[in-house]
């Protein structure tokens, strides 16, 4: 086998490998597309919000102004000393 084979078919495998891994890509989009496609129709790309057991929960979950303050005010004295 002459070098000139030999670079004749290196170059038919790279071409031909090049071409799988293409042919692929171009399936796996088209699955993923057919996917989206399938779960729009089914509704299953909705996402709904958890709500709350009760009222106290909510209250407790959210952050008071007061915390807020407090943790603005950390973050203040942190970022003034670490510029000092």
């Amino acid at each position: 086998m002459t070098i000139s084979e030999m670079i004749g078919q290196s170059g038919i495998l790279t071409l031909l490998g090049m071409g799988v891994v293409f042919s692929f890509l171009i399936i796996m989009i088209l699955a993923m597309y057919l996917l989206h496609a399938i779960l729009h129709a089914a509704g299953a790309d909705k996402v709904e919000e958890p709500k709350p057991a009760s009222p106290q929960m909510a209250a407790s979950a959210s952050p008071s102004a007061a915390d807020q303050g407090a943790v603005v005010a950390a973050i203040a004295a942190a970022l003034h000393e670490k510029n000092v």
